[in-house]
């Protein structure tokens, strides 16, 4: 079985953490990169687990140096994933999964990686809304940000090769999970 990349994508809220969670629990062969950022950490994060946390200069150097398959910022903060994180992990033979933004997704596509696009979407504008709020991560100004991205990026997931709703956590993760593996089964393209 080929080794892939899944990009899992969709708007801040949606609860692609989640989803993914149950994923790497359901297909313990599939590794998930962990991502760069320049936000600080959240309480109970860890530095090389939760995120790669880089300075603002750091985190503009390495990509001038092309260190970044895909970067996006997002309220105010700059996001990417490293190419060596999905390299070593390819290398060794695992699938990877890429939680991204809408506008990374778009670019690991420009650049030709090979990928499986995967765009979670919300039942509904509401839901988003309760969801940011019921985080307690963001201000009320943080979330109205989060949800004019989500309306663009909500406009983008025909763009996608699958698209699952989390209107009901266990459902979508079953989903999700379902296209994996059959993604998984499938012979690379070209063969």
């Amino acid at each position: 079985m080929a080794s892939k990349v899944f990009v899992i994508t969709g708007p801040s809220g949606v609860g692609k953490g989640t989803l993914i969670r149950e994923l790497l629990k359901e297909v313990p062969d599939l590794e998930l990169s962990v991502s760069a950022t320049t936000r600080s950490p959240r309480q109970g994060e860890t530095d090389g687990r939760d995120y790669h946390f880089l300075t603002p200069e750091e985190f503009e150097r390495r990509k001038e140096e092309g260190d970044f398959l895909e970067f996006a910022t997002y309220s105010g903060n700059r996001y990417g994933t490293l190419r060596s994180e999905v390299e070593r992990r390819l290398a060794a033979g695992h699938s990877v999964v890429l939680e991204i933004e809408v506008q990374g997704a778009q670019q690991v596509r420009a650049a030709e990686l090979e990928s499986v696009q995967i765009f979670i979407a919300p039942p509904g504008p509401t839901v988003l809304r309760e969801r940011l709020a019921g985080r307690g991560t963001d201000s009320a100004e943080a979330i109205d940000e989060r949800l004019k991205v989500a309306e663009q990026e909500l406009a983008a997931q025909g763009d996608f090769d699958h698209c699952v709703v989390n209107d009901e956590v266990s459902r979508a993760a079953t989903e999700l999970i379902g296209i994996v593996r059959s993604e998984l089964g499938r012979a690379p393209a070209g063969r």
